[in-house]
């Protein structure tokens, strides 16, 4: 198994919350399914499916939350409640006040609850005790910011904070597509976007297409500035690195897809790929955090 994407935060060092710690903090917040009534639950589920909430390896910790949200469309409750008004204005004779409408609106939610359908999703989260990491598998901020909402609900007195570094991953990366030159132990791959920083928000994407370096430097003497970069790390793993230094599209190249050969079971198989992704994307984060300058402390 491999993350995706990576939302990166510092945890303090040295970490001492043991794994059996962890699961005891996390058990009151496992999940449980929506009753006919919620529209949404979230909860930590099993990353094996045995009933442990926290699977370690090597002395790297998996965790997985689970969100279950009932698809009930607004318009479909707006739709119904009209419905209903028209109905309760013909018997008594006048249209419903506000109160009403919203008394009306409720009842009509809590009657179309149940019929409602499910949706399900899961979001990792890697915890690295030796070295001060916690990854949360999401593309998006949102998405992450549900997982550290619970985990501080969770766990106590959690001390975290969002990854910062000297250089902003936008001056950095404008400033390597400027000089056509990748920071050691990084390719340049074939995808980026430079967006203008005026009003226009003028934006250039390549896809797939060679970054001619002199095309490349036109557009930032042109103001554009750097805010997507697709790289490859090591000749190990590909990933686009955002502005935000959100890291995305992550994916191991084959020459650690071929490690997989040895592996006996389904267990060991799961095990192996975590361990592995764990190592090198541990050392893949701190060489990143390296080429921007390394991390920023304090305020």
């Amino acid at each position: 198994m491999w993350f995706k994407n990576l939302q990166i935060y510092r945890l303090p060092t040295p970490w001492t919350v043991s794994a059996e710690q962890l699961e005891a903090q996390l058990t009151p917040q496992a999940f449980v399914a929506c009753t006919s009534i919620d529209l949404q639950s979230q909860g930590w589920v099993s990353p094996r499916n045995n009933g442990m909430l926290v699977h370690s390896a090597n002395k790297q910790h998996l965790l997985l939350l689970g969100t279950e949200k009932k698809l009930l469309p607004a318009t479909v409750i707006n739709q119904v409640t009209k419905m209903r008004a028209a109905e309760l204005e013909e018997q008594q004779g006048f249209k419903p006040g506000r109160k009403q409408l919203k008394e009306l609106k409720e009842q009509v939610t809590d009657e179309l609850l149940p019929r409602a359908f499910s949706v399900y999703r899961s979001t990792w989260v890697w915890i690295d005790p030796v070295n001060g990491w916690l990854v949360v598998d999401a593309a998006s901020a949102a998405k992450s910011d549900e997982v550290l909402k619970l985990l501080l609900k969770s766990i106590d007195k959690l001390s975290l904070e969002t990854l910062h570094v000297q250089q902003s991953p936008v001056a950095a990366m404008t400033d390597w597509l400027a000089a056509d030159e990748a920071p050691g132990g990084f390719t340049v791959d074939q995808d980026t976007e430079l967006r203008a920083s005026g009003e226009s928000k003028a934006t250039v994407r390549y896809v797939r297409h060679t970054l001619e370096a002199e095309d490349v430097r036109r557009h930032i003497a042109a103001g554009k500035q750097c805010t997507r970069l697709a790289m490859t790390w090591a000749d190990k793993v590909s990933f686009v690195l955002t502005e935000s230094l959100t890291i995305k599209r992550v994916a191991p190249l084959d020459v650690l897809k071929e490690n997989d050969a040895t592996t006996k079971n389904e267990d060991e198989r799961f095990d192996g790929d975590f361990v592995l992704m764990t190592g090198e994307l541990g050392r893949l984060i701190s060489d990143l955090v390296l080429a921007l300058g390394g991390e920023k402390t304090g305020p």
